[in-house]
């Protein structure tokens, strides 16, 4: 009967330990349930509430996934390459060579708020404390927040916040990649076009310097006419040679970030003009921030407020105890201008995005100006060169007839070649414009590729 008796006490004892923690995380889990778990949304002061609501900024469903209106914009934008130019080409093969970084930031970032979308859940950790020289006492520790003045409803904000802005930065950044890869591929193309015209005039000026020294061998010239115009004709070699130099080095460094040379492609694609839409991408960057930084004041604000949580203990031979706790700087000094401090930083956040969007907005219609004046220029240069070409042979029949020098003759070709490369050029210079829109705007890769 002793034994019997004995047996069932120590049962007891050993019973006791293991369901003194289990007890204690069936309290506190039952607070965090009156509460509301992360499907129910509740007022902003409440730590159990994700944010929730359609539109407006991101936030976390109940499964720790960030819904957010931006993300779901950036993949709903299209690429204004054409499809099959020589634009669309050459920017398929610099995005498939090799992976962004900011690729692998997202996938942090979203870890990383699917982790917080978890902050709802009581904390439970060891709390271990020396209370002699010989003796240590351990207990098993877990907290609830009751109430913390929307203290983990804006931890949640910032982890959506900070996945918006890595989404806006991984578009942007292959957006870049992709602009760098056209601007050199546009650069050869120049390079190639005015290497043509280059080429087509030291021709045509060797053969100038071919009778003059005819003329001085023949005793008819002097040789200071066959300097000059031999002069002429090495300015125009070098000038080739430094085109030709161009296009290679634009090439190769096109080769190196796309990994194709692009031999057999040839042309310009002609993008559409801007459109004013969608809103550009450092806009967007900059609302990312500014909401992180409103997710910042309000949990620096909470920490000013009173809150009250609950925490529940087991000592290391199963005995239970809680209670429940205030914090916050409810009697800090300076508290108040603390409180002040956060609401400028909120309109400073704001300010961002204004000044933002209007720096976009004035560069983008600079861009649209200069694209108008070159496109003007293009057209009244045009009609200029045809003239200057009539004047060529006028000259050229007036110089076989001995009113007119060669040299006079040498020289308004080389001013026709000049304005027929400065004309050739205009076309490039209108393209990288309308590239730099496009690459402001977020619209060199289309969304649903990222």
């Amino acid at each position: 009967m002793d034994v019997q008796i004995r047996q069932a006490g120590q049962a007891r004892r050993m019973i006791r330990p293991v369901a003194a923690p289990l007890m204690a995380g069936v309290i506190l889990l039952a607070l965090s349930g009156c509460l509301g778990g992360p499907q129910v949304s509740r007022s902003a002061d409440s730590p159990a509430d994700p944010v929730t609501g359609e539109g407006g900024p991101g936030h976390m469903n109940a499964r720790g996934e960030v819904v957010s209106p931006l993300i779901d914009q950036l993949r709903l934008r299209q690429s204004v390459l054409p499809k099959g130019g020589s634009f669309a080409t050459v920017g398929d093969a610099v995005l498939s060579q090799g992976r962004a970084s900011a690729e692998a930031e997202l996938r942090v970032k979203r870890l990383a708020a699917r982790a917080r979308s978890k902050n709802w859940l009581p904390k439970l950790g060891p709390d271990v404390n020396l209370t002699s020289l010989s003796s240590i006492a351990a207990s098993l520790v877990m907290d609830q927040a009751i109430f913390d003045r929307g203290r983990r409803a804006a931890e949640r904000d910032f982890a959506a916040a900070d996945v918006e802005v890595a989404a806006v930065s991984l578009v942007a950044d292959l957006n870049k990649r992709v602009y760098d890869g056209l601007k050199l591929y546009i650069e050869a193309q120049r390079a190639a076009e005015l290497a043509g015209i280059t080429e087509a005039a030291l021709t045509q000026m060797a053969e100038f310097e071919r009778i003059t020294r005819i003329r001085v061998e023949g005793g008819l010239s002097d040789g200071s006419e066959y300097r000059i115009v031999s002069q002429r004709r090495a300015e125009i070699e070098s000038t080739l040679s430094s085109y030709r130099e161009g296009g290679i080095s634009a090439r190769t460094e096109l080769a190196a970030l796309a990994g194709s040379s692009f031999d057999g492609l040839e042309g310009i694609s002609v993008l559409p003009p801007d459109s004013g839409a969608p809103e550009p991408l450092s806009v967007l960057i900059t609302k990312g921030e500014a909401a992180r930084t409103m997710a910042e004041v309000a949990v620096a604000r909470s920490g000013l407020l009173p809150g009250i949580g609950a925490g529940a203990s087991v000592a290391k031979d199963g005995d239970l105890s809680g209670g429940l706790s205030l914090d916050g700087d409810i009697l800090g000094f300076g508290r108040a201008d603390s409180l002040k401090a956060l609401e400028e930083s909120e309109e400073v956040a704001r300010r961002k995005v204004d000044e933002a969007r209007r720096d976009s907005d004035r560069r983008i219609v600079a861009l649209g100006r200069e694209i108008a004046s070159l496109a003007a220029r293009e057209q009244t240069d045009g009609a200029v060169i045809a003239q200057m070409e009539a004047n060529i042979s006028l000259y050229t029949d007036q110089y076989k007839a001995g009113r007119r020098s060669l040299i006079e003759l040498t020289g308004q070709f080389e001013t026709l070649t000049s304005m027929k490369r400065d004309h050739a050029s205009l076309k490039y210079q209108i393209a990288v414009a309308r590239l730099e829109i496009a690459l402001m705007r977020g619209v060199l890769v289309d969304g649903g590729s990222m």
